[in-house]
């Protein structure tokens, strides 16, 4: 496999360098697919074009590179591959998606050259090429790359997806909600999101219209706080006269998000009735308001949040099992705070700037200290409970840590000087104890866990073998 070329090349020396053409425009990174004896040349001059370099004559070391990381430029030698086949132009048109790519070649053949362009190949190149001619290709492709990526940055869907998007963190948990986001955000999937209160299920609904690309409103309902007799008028609409009071017809939530997202906050309080006149416009993918006798085709995707378990609820029969094996094309689960304390230090930040600015009062002093205790508590409204406590603590003008010790104080004894018998073994006291903090958390693992200054996965495995041993 061939080794990486680092960043300290010796440099050509400048005055045989003073022909070649260098970018003004900076990318994020280059991709050399090739092995040429002026390589160093060309080397140094991609160099002062890019802000990360890669070089590499082995296919599956650029196989590796490419599943690691973007690459907005690929330059390749197309004389690496054993025969231009229809995989190989497949590995094209996939990669061209992302990325820039062009072609070096020793064949001069205008088959070659047809089928590179028609499998989105930015420029082919016959070698042997001077270094000018791969650079002002390159050119050619930095700045109509930095084009598109300016007009993407002024266009209203991004910056609408910039202001709201707050899926704010950077652990695994959260990582991968973004990832799974991402993947199926441009397809018409119904999605269910699922997660306890105040763990930003609503959030990641807004993440998914805005990164679908559709071009109607997001439009959110939650199907607790609308009465069962009104939530057919409410999503379907009615026609004037379709029941006392309705003086005029009025169109329902569905045209409102035709072409956009539908998102049915707490659908597992949706009553049976209705749950079963929503799978019929889910299957059929039209409405009939009340009242009304034709049917309305709508074009509306639905994205759907729950903090039950609809499963158990449909074995229940307080759920239409039809309806969760339709919305459960792909379920989301949103991660509890508790269990990502890795974020709430950004999470603080970003609420102490966004809140301080709305409410016009100074920011508020964070140290290392006050950020380890925020991530000891558990928060157990979650982000929404985090976000209260940040806006408290700008209203007071500190941060009240108090506040989080007065809510999870430490367990007493029950009597002055109460203690173990003497005649216990070290395990039976740690036990002993260790039931009784949980006791006193009302069976909350994770502050029993930092009660006790142990990891929550510590106390599992001791509760387990206790268990065992019973």
């Amino acid at each position: 496999m061939a080794q990486l070329l680092p960043f300290s090349i010796v440099d050509t020396p400048a005055d045989n360098l003073h022909r070649i053409p260098v970018c003004n425009t900076r990318i994020s990174s280059i991709l050399l697919l090739d092995e040429t004896h002026d390589q160093q040349a060309v080397m140094q001059s991609l160099k002062q074009s890019s802000g990360l370099l890669e070089q590499t004559n082995d296919l599956e070391t650029a196989r590796a590179l490419l599943k690691r990381c973007h690459f907005d430029l690929i330059i390749v030698n197309l004389d690496l591959f054993s025969s231009i086949t229809d995989e190989w132009e497949r590995i094209l048109r996939h990669y061209s998606d992302h990325s820039d790519i062009i072609c070096l070649s020793e064949q001069r053949d205008s088959e070659l050259a047809i089928r590179v362009l028609r499998a989105g190949g930015a420029d082919l190149l016959h070698k042997p090429c001077t270094i000018n001619e791969i650079m002002r290709s390159v050119q050619y492709c930095l700045e109509r790359r930095s084009k598109e990526r300016h007009s993407y940055l002024r266009s209203p869907w991004q910056q609408e997806r910039l202001t709201n998007s707050e899926l704010i963190g950077d652990s695994s948990a959260i990582n991968e909600v973004s990832e799974i986001i991402t993947r199926v955000a441009p397809t018409p999937s119904t999605i269910l999101i699922q997660g306890e209160s105040g763990t930003g299920k609503e959030l990641a609904a807004r993440a998914i219209h805005m990164q679908s690309r559709r071009k109607g409103a997001f439009v959110a309902i939650n199907c607790s706080a609308i009465a069962p007799d009104l939530m057919e008028s409410e999503l379907f609409g009615h026609q004037r006269g379709a029941f006392t009071g309705a003086q005029q017809a009025r169109d329902g939530l569905f045209v409102h998000a035709h072409g956009g997202t539908l998102f049915l906050d707490e659908i597992g309080e949706m009553p049976l009735s209705m749950q079963a006149k929503l799978l019929r416009v889910l299957e059929e993918r039209c409405i009939r308001p009340v009242g009304g006798d034709k049917q309305v085709p709508i074009d509306v995707r639905i994205v759907a949040a729950t903090n039950r378990n609809l499963e158990h609820e449909s074995q229940n029969g307080n759920f239409r099992e039809d309806l969760y094996y339709r919305i459960n094309i792909l379920t989301l689960t949103m991660p509890p705070l508790r269990d990502r304390p890795e974020d709430i230090p950004p999470l603080v930040h970003h609420f102490v700037g966004k809140l301080s600015g709305e409410l016009s009062v100074p920011e508020i002093p964070l140290s290392h200290a006050d950020l380890t205790q925020l991530q000891q508590h558990d928060w157990p409204g979650n982000i929404r409970e985090l976000r209260n406590f940040i806006e408290r603590c700008l209203l007071l003008g500190k941060l009240p840590l108090n506040y989080l010790r007065q809510e999870n104080p430490a367990p007493q004894d029950t009597a002055p000087g109460a203690g173990y018998p003497s005649e216990w073994d070290l395990e039976r006291v740690i036990r002993r104890h260790t039931e009784q903090v949980l006791q006193h958390t009302n069976g909350n693992k994770s502050e029993a866990a930092r009660q006790l200054g142990i990891s929550r996965k510590t106390l599992e495995r001791k509760l387990q073998a206790w268990a065992t041993d019973s």
